[in-house]
């Protein structure tokens, strides 16, 4: 069957609860707690429920979707040139055939940190990727020292929306 999500968000000092379900029905008939008008009860208080239909990788032969998750902090200097060259990068990756996802996110706590969710069919996707006139701008930007860390974590897919 398809596995639904349901997240429910920070309520007071309480951290976003994430619900999971294997079932074909909505998130409303398969827990009690939400309500027809996508509100769940959290002790007395309501929170906004939605839910996205997930695709899970298997564990077998099927190959799974390969995401890099970076964590970059832009020199303060170097802003505006960062946010043009990586809006570039962004646009060029999404046009990719391998390429299912590239969002760029901007932290809340320090305007200088982002993070980048890449997400690509295989590796042959990500080197395809790493060819790119557009990627090259990110590297050439790194190369110049226009950054103070950036850390890359390479993953395997495994619970993915659709």
């Amino acid at each position: 069957g398809n596995l639904t999500m349901t997240v429910l968000p920070s309520v007071g000092r309480l951290a976003p609860i994430v619900l999971l379900a294997l079932s074909r029905s909505s998130p409303a008939s398969a827990f009690a707690s939400v309500s027809n008008n996508n509100f769940a009860h959290v002790g007395s208080r309501r929170a906004f429920a939605s839910s996205t239909p997930l695709k899970m990788a298997s564990s077998g032969d099927e190959k799974k979707p390969i995401c890099i998750v970076v964590e970059a902090e832009i020199k303060e200097d170097r802003m505006e040139e960062f946010l043009d060259l990586i809006e570039k990068d962004a646009v060029g990756s999404r046009a990719e055939p391998g390429c299912l996802r590239f969002d760029v996110l901007r932290s809340k706590d320090n305007p200088n940190k982002f993070f980048f969710y890449e997400a690509y069919v295989d590796a042959d996707a990500v080197a395809f990727h790493k060819e790119q006139p557009h990627f090259a701008l990110w590297t050439k930007f790194k190369e110049t020292e226009g950054i103070v860390s950036s850390v890359s974590h390479k993953t395997d897919g495994w619970f993915m929306t659709k």
